[in-house]
């Protein structure tokens, strides 16, 4: 008799509860409906095909609120148009959305913000996965004993803690769940603190267990989780540590960087330390910068030798979309590419002013990351509708509400950090560009940020970034790390993370008015969405919500 597949997930994860995955995209055939359970998961190459790297299939997406970038209103949205590097200027009928994208902008969401609830879900589905594909190695007789049983249950519980953090950053108080078979009554909020020990924990255990593979690059370890991956983490959480331990986030933090003490192989360090010392322990796998940064973002950018860990992307083998470029590209500049275009997300007037945007002492990598002026392709000048006006984007003229204005449909900078890929698919979001999560220029960054924190130096680290595009060198302070992060990792789905981190997520700019809610501190985490308090009357809401 077949086994019905029931997997006791979080509140609303009805997707996951019925959900059998399909072998990974690594393998050419799915078994679904033709096997039964205990036969997917019959032996350890069964776990590794039908668990460990079918779980892969979820770190991108295709449909809203999926994937941890690639698609819209998830993650990615609520890491960077919530902030002062990405808006989406309503454009007469276009973007307004149900006033969607203002909301996020000007940090009046709330906790019925439909959003917010799918990308919860999305997130606690991937935690629901791995735990139940852990609970299939725990029932193996040689689980304890085999070595590779043993790492690949690793590999799945560093996948596990990797998204409890992308969780806590964006939810605080959130639950740590590591069994299916909880019910629904019975599971417990934690702290955000205790969220951020439980991933650091975990992590750390399972560091010696990982693969030692790049994780970017294409081989039989391509995009997992490998050890680099989960020291970027790590660095990441270090560098943070004042943040997440800080429960009421509408107050000042109790602990400073330099007195949050982490144990690191049996040896006490400080917040920034722990960060010197994960980046330090990348350094290790020979990454470096890429001499030409648009590299990175290419087409074939897999063979970068900066990228850390990226979702893979292929329109032949893979279902995962990239749709940031279409998504900010003017219509005819989309068909100019032989695709579609969407003609909305542009740079914010705060970012242009930072990249030194129409002045002497514009940013190089200005041009790298954006269109700007007029619109040309393959050499060839991209016109309007009539086809003799050339088109061109006017980034300053860009405002939450354009509509009626001169420049309606042609304000803003656009998105041009991602080759275009002429053998995409799916009008241009199916592409061959690797999706970039993490990168070895933002480990450098962190570890000049977290020197100076400590009273150190990071000089050479922040001017190594600098000096891949031909700056001269600038002094090391916080304010100059903060701008050249700004500058370095823009749309990257980082800028909400560091504005954060700096205390300035809540401050006002251009079409930013700082609201209440704001004004409280309760905005730098999202609200516990509204389906999820019904369902768990004991938890508490977020402060300030």
């Amino acid at each position: 008799m077949k086994k019905t597949i029931s997997i006791f997930s979080m509140a609303l994860l009805a997707a996951a509860t019925t959900l059998l995955p399909s072998c990974s995209n690594f393998l050419e055939e799915d078994p679904k409906g033709q096997l039964t359970e205990d036969e997917v998961y019959a032996t350890k190459t069964d776990i590794l095909n039908n668990g460990v790297l079918a779980i892969y299939n979820y770190i991108g997406g295709n449909t809203d609120s999926q994937g941890l970038q690639g698609t819209g209103r998830g993650v990615f949205d609520f890491n960077s148009v919530t902030t002062d590097e990405t808006i989406v200027p309503v454009r007469a009928s276009d973007w307004y959305d149900g006033g969607f994208w203002t909301t996020l902008f000007t940090h009046t969401w709330n906790p019925g913000t439909q959003s917010m609830k799918e990308t919860w879900i999305y997130l606690y589905q991937v935690v629901m996965l791995a735990n139940k594909y852990i609970e299939k190695i725990d029932d193996m007789p040689e689980a304890a004993t085999d070595p590779d049983l043993k790492a690949y249950r690793a590999e799945l519980r560093a996948i596990r803690a990797m998204y409890h953090f992308y969780i806590m950053d964006l939810f605080g108080n959130v639950p740590i769940m590591t069994s299916t078979k909880v019910k629904t009554t019975d599971i417990v909020q934690s702290k955000r603190s205790e969220v951020f020990q439980f991933c650091f924990n975990e992590l750390q255990e399972t560091l010696p267990l990982l693969l030692k593979d790049r994780s970017n690059m294409l081989g039989k370890n391509y995009g997992r989780m490998t050890k680099p991956v989960a020291l970027f983490v790590l660095a990441k959480l270090a560098l943070n540590a004042e943040v997440y331990c800080n429960d009421d986030w509408t107050k000042e933090p109790a602990k400073k960087g330099s007195e949050i003490m982490l144990n690191i192989n049996g040896k006490e360090k400080n917040a920034w330390e722990a960060c010197i010392y994960f980046c330090d322990s990348l350094s290790s796998f020979n990454y470096a910068l890429e001499r030409d940064f648009s590299n990175n973002f290419s087409v074939t950018n897999e063979n970068s030798m900066e990228n850390i860990f990226t979702i893979p992307m292929d329109p032949v083998r893979y279902s995962n979309w990239n749709i940031y470029l279409v998504r900010s590209r003017h219509c005819n500049h989309g068909a100019a590419l032989g695709g579609y275009s969407e003609n909305g997300m542009s740079a914010t007037i705060e970012l242009l002013k930072a990249f030194g945007y129409d002045t002497e002492q514009q940013d190089p990598r200005f041009v790298k990351t954006f269109y700007a002026g007029y619109v040309k392709e393959n050499g060839q000048q991209v016109y309007l509708d009539d086809g003799v006006t050339p088109l061109i984007y006017y980034p300053w003229d860009v405002a939450l509400d354009i509509t009626g204005t001169e420049h309606e449909k042609t304000a803003g900078a656009r998105y041009h950090k991602y080759a275009p890929d002429p053998t995409a698919n799916a009008d241009g979001r199916a592409c061959n560009n690797d999706i970039v999560l993490f990168r070895y220029a933002d480990v450098l960054l962190m570890r000049a940020e977290a020197s100076v924190r400590n009273g150190e130096s990071g000089y050479d680290d922040l001017n190594r970034v600098r000096n891949r595009v031909e700056l001269d060198p600038v002094e090391c302070t916080l304010e100059n790390i903060l701008k050249e992060r700004y500058i370095e990792l823009a749309w990257e789905g980082w800028r909400r993370n560091d504005m954060v981190r700096f205390g300035i997520f809540t401050k006002a700019y251009t079409d930013h008015p700082q609201s209440d809610i704001d004004k409280s501190g309760a905005a730098n985490v999202f609200p516990i969405p509204n389906d999820m308090m019904v369902m768990h009357p004991n938890w508490k809401q977020n402060p300030g919500y």
